[in-house]
């Protein structure tokens, strides 16, 4: 376990996106700057932060806008990193191989060091994100880091909805998990569904800290791309399932201060890990459990 300090302020910001990924870059350093600014040690942007939210078709030349990691964004980035002395989660669309993609996110430390990538687990298949044309499933599995300011763990958008991603990855000890994400309504949904879909969207995730005994901190994008609005309201909920910010419709940066502290005392009174039953989970690996 890393050796964090007792409280570490987190700041997520959202923000639209435009074509220009030089511009979307230029952004992303601008609210990264102004988060350091106010206290921020950790700093969590948005799922595919440098570029449009390209999964609304199938067109064969977005996988251009793909970059290796570490390629022209992450260095960048730790050099940001490295001058403001903070801890940064970047996603991103990784070029891996030719014809090899992945939909990643990479964790920069506080001293520009690139610790390491996730890619991500789960790939959706919906008209308006049309995700497994262009994303490999993640090959790494769930894993924590050592940071500067704690042990983080980074799932994208999709993986919310999956307790097994967050578990794992909790039982690597993650201290915050960290959800970068591009969600959204689209407009034949959002008045009959919408109200319900972001709160299914907040309240798995809350799940996800109380069961886990952790903070969960989750980035969204906002604006309209396509037909697709996305609803922001980033948040960050703690080991109770509390909300302790959330963000609104527009571009801003969610912050809050984070009490490690507090996991040992929760995880004390629910000691959730301690009654786990490992023997008798082994069906959880199929598919289905016929009967």
């Amino acid at each position: 376990m890393t050796h964090s300090p007792a409280q570490v302020k987190v700041a997520l910001p959202q923000y639209k996106v435009v074509a220009d990924k030089q511009a979307n870059l230029a952004t992303a350093e601008r609210l990264v700057r102004q988060a350091a600014q106010q206290g921020a040690q950790i700093i969590c942007l948005q799922e595919l932060f440098d570029t449009l939210y390209f999964c609304l078709d199938q067109n064969p030349d977005h996988f251009d806008l793909a970059e290796a990691i570490p390629g022209p964004a992450t260095v960048a980035l730790q050099a940001l990193a490295k001058e403001l002395e903070v801890v940064l989660v970047v996603p991103l669309f990784e070029r891996r191989a030719p014809g090899l993609y992945h939909n990643s996110a990479a964790i920069i430390d506080a001293d520009g060091e690139l610790l390491g990538v996730y890619r991500k687990m789960h790939i959706p298949q919906d008209p308006g994100f049309e995700e497994k044309f262009y994303f490999t499933p993640g090959d790494l599995g769930f894993k924590a880091w050592d940071t500067r300011y704690g042990r983080i763990g980074v799932l994208i958008c999709w993986d919310q909805w999956y307790p097994e991603g967050a578990r794992l990855t909790a039982l690597d000890g993650a201290q915050i998990l960290f959800y970068p994400t591009a969600i959204g309504w689209l407009p034949e949904e959002k008045e009959a569904l919408g109200e319900a879909q972001h709160t299914a969207w907040q309240t798995v995730q809350r799940g996800h800290a109380v069961a886990n005994g952790c903070y969960v901190a989750a980035a969204n994008r906002v604006g309209t791309e396509g037909n697709t609005e996305f609803w922001g309201k980033s948040f960050i909920a703690d080991p109770y399932g509390q909300v302790m910010v959330e963000g609104g419709l527009d571009e801003e940066i969610v912050m809050a201060t984070v009490d490690f502290g507090e996991l040992e005392n929760t995880r004390r009174w629910w000691p959730f890990f301690r009654d786990r039953r490992i023997d008798a989970y082994g069906d959880i690996t199929q598919r289905w459990r016929q009967r």
